[in-house]
């Protein structure tokens, strides 16, 4: 059976775009159910949950027939409110009643507008979030790139290589290298992350975001460590080791834990989380190898 589709109508009372607006949602299932509710949507990574809105839905019904769906309602706006931003979207209605995600391309990124209520006259904003969805694709991209794969394979560069006599002092470099690109686009991803947050309109990943600023943090108390390295037989140097250490291997656990938390909020397609946790699957083994390698060799 082919899936069927959802729609939803939303009014954003507080902005412009997708996240914060109150929406009316309707679907029909593979049974051939009709079903209409109401959803606010407070992030990207929205599953469309019924609840509350922020203003009063006496009435919700939806209507399928020639191939089309209309929902009908009835809404109590705030006194006052003579203008409003509102947004449309539509998207596949997979198994166990679940709503997929709508495509993120076309006109699906261009479904928004302003409503009078007054005169009745409707304006479209033509493609007004695909900017916001292109920073978001940038920010992810950058973010797993830099602190989900660059940081992991600086780590795995300086914990094994240095091992090989051969390879002393490329091993440094090579650290050296992949921990300060990975920073350095770090910061570029922070950048991008501070745009996203000032288009939220004023709704905040919390964790992601605090996560992140952690992590620059973090991230400049390694490159300071870096300046003051002690000397291989100075007495403090074994003190430094641990705290190299053990802060580069907590940015990498935050890193890919954020990075997830990211997916939550991006929703992207499956296909994207699977790569980023095959990629992880695979330099966790070359990471076990080597450790086997090493200590045979020790």
């Amino acid at each position: 059976m082919q899936p069927t589709r959802w729609i939803a109508w939303a009014i954003n009372p507080t902005g412009k775009g997708m996240v914060g607006s109150q929406s009316l949602v309707a679907y029909r299932n593979p049974n051939g159910i009709l079903n209409a509710y109401t959803s606010p949507v407070m992030s990207y990574g929205t599953k469309l949950q019924e609840g509350n809105l922020s203003f009063q839905v006496p009435k919700i019904s939806a209507d399928f027939s020639n191939n089309e769906m209309i929902i009908y309602a009835t809404i109590v706006l705030p006194k006052n409110m003579t203008t409003v931003s509102h947004v449309w979207q539509e998207g596949p209605v997979r198994g166990d009643n679940h709503l997929g995600m709508h495509p993120l391309g076309g006109d699906n990124v261009k479904s928004m507008g302003t409503l009078d209520l007054l005169s009745g006259k409707v304006m479209t904003t033509k493609g007004g979030t695909s900017g916001t969805l292109h920073f978001k694709q940038v920010h992810g991209i950058i973010n797993a790139v830099s602190w989900g794969f660059l940081m992991p394979v600086g780590a795995i560069t300086a914990r094994y290589m240095k091992v090989f006599q051969s390879a002393d002092p490329a091993w440094f470099y090579a650290h050296i290298i992949c921990q300060s690109s990975a920073y350095l686009l770090g910061i570029a991803g922070a950048v991008t992350g501070i745009y996203l947050g000032n288009k939220s309109h004023g709704i905040q990943h919390s964790t992601h975001r605090t996560i992140g600023i952690l992590l620059l943090v973090l991230g400049f108390s390694q490159v300071l460590a870096l300046k003051l390295r002690p000397k291989k037989e100075h007495k403090y140097r074994i003190w430094w080791n641990f705290y190299h250490h053990s802060v580069g291997y907590a940015i990498i656990i935050l890193s890919i834990f954020n990075i997830f938390e990211g997916f939550n909020i991006l929703n992207p397609l499956k296909i994207w989380r699977l790569v980023y946790a095959c990629v992880l699957i695979v330099l966790g083994a070359i990471a076990v190898i080597l450790e086997v390698v090493t200590w045979a060799l020790s």
